[in-house]
């Protein structure tokens, strides 16, 4: 099993797309990237902490490759906006990539790269860390599949960018 971090504004949204991707057994979301330990949700929303809102995928790269996962990631958020995911803005809702042991800085930037030959440029997602991850709070993990649902802010963010995944990588998308 193979890991990727990634941020792509709010954490709930990035994590209902990648809970149906095949090959992703899990999915956390989490805090990266800032200047405090254990940082809480409150601390990180106030924009103070330097942390993103991010999500920790765990993926068989026998199903999956780790640049497929990164394609999923830029085709499913909008990279083009610096700080922020349409209403939510501040630097914890960044377009990131982070760094880990099983990610180095050419695969990301490749990533990057890819989106802006196919895309006509444009993308401010940054290259990042690596960082100590802090998982979220217990009732930030698998959001959508329980509060998401009835949360208007989730109805009318999360739906879009499950049928961009369906439609830009159904080939990758877990069978209901």
């Amino acid at each position: 099993m193979r890991q990727a971090i990634v941020a792509g504004g709010c954490f709930w949204c990035t994590e209902a797309v990648f809970r149906d991707v095949v090959g992703v057994s899990e999915v956390e979301s989490g805090y990266i990237g800032g200047t405090i330990a254990n940082p809480s949700y409150k601390e990180v929303c106030s924009g103070s902490t330097g942390h993103a809102e991010a999500i920790r995928v765990t993926f068989d790269p026998e199903v999956i490759s780790m640049k497929e996962i990164l394609d999923v990631f830029m085709g499913t958020h909008d990279p083009t906006q610096l700080n922020r995911q349409g209403n939510d803005i501040g630097t914890q809702y960044r377009s990131a990539i982070f760094l880990s042991d099983h990610l180095d800085r050419a695969a990301a930037e490749a990533a990057i790269a890819r989106w802006d030959a196919d895309n006509g440029g444009g993308a401010v997602t940054t290259v990042e860390g690596p960082a100590e991850w802090y998982p979220a709070e217990d009732y930030h993990q698998e959001y959508w599949e329980g509060e998401g649902q009835r949360n208007p802010y989730c109805l009318a963010v999360i739906p879009p960018k499950l049928q961009k995944l369906r439609k830009s990588f159904a080939a990758k998308v877990k069978a209901d």
